[in-house]
């Protein structure tokens, strides 16, 4: 997946927003779990990238109001 850009998280709706929250946070929870039990990480920067990204959503979110 593409790095999201703040332009491009503003123009979706919110419902499209949760849905990536979702899918990231699934994202999240597989590359965290495979570089801890010490498996084979290939992108080392990809966790810090689903963080930023899940991080810009929320943001959005809660400047509409949204929870």
């Amino acid at each position: 997946m593409a790095v999201l850009k703040i332009n491009e998280i503003r123009d979706m709706d919110d419902r499209m927003i949760k849905e990536r929250i979702y899918q990231l946070r699934a994202e999240l929870v597989k590359e965290n779990s495979t570089s801890r039990r010490g498996g084979k990480n290939i992108n080392t920067g990809r966790i810090k990238e689903l963080r930023k990204a899940i991080a810009r959503l929320l943001t959005v979110l809660r400047e509409r109001g949204v929870s």
